[in-house]
């Protein structure tokens, strides 16, 4: 299994690990954008994995787009919780940034291989 060697999944997996500590400061009521958050977070990591395991470079490239899109639909979610100041200026930049590393990766990745 491949996917484990691309740096892109390590930035999105070490991204995930931070999550818990960020959420587990909500109050309660927000419990749908932590389900947001934690689904389009899971989503980008399983997309560029099934992605990356696809022969097909047309396949590949649909998972990585898939991929790209769910870490900007992260991305939205931390600004809303940001917005409702459920989540630090700190931590929502750390996560906006690691997935800013990741997404620059992945779109290398979607290039043809020659």
């Amino acid at each position: 299994m491949n996917h484990r060697k691309l740096k892109c999944y390590a930035v999105l997996l070490e991204t995930a690990k931070r999550v818990p500590s960020i959420v587990a400061l909500m109050p309660r009521g927000h419990s749908h954008l932590v389900d947001q958050l934690e689904r389009a977070l899971s989503s980008a990591i399983l997309n560029l994995s099934e992605g990356n395991g696809r022969t097909s470079p047309k396949e590949r490239a649909r998972f990585f787009d898939i991929s790209l899109a769910s870490i900007a639909e992260t991305s939205s979610a931390i600004d809303v919780m940001q917005a409702f100041r459920l989540v630090s200026i700190p931590d929502a930049e750390k996560i906006r940034s690691s997935l800013a590393v990741a997404y620059a990766m992945i779109v290398r990745l979607k290039r043809p291989r020659v």
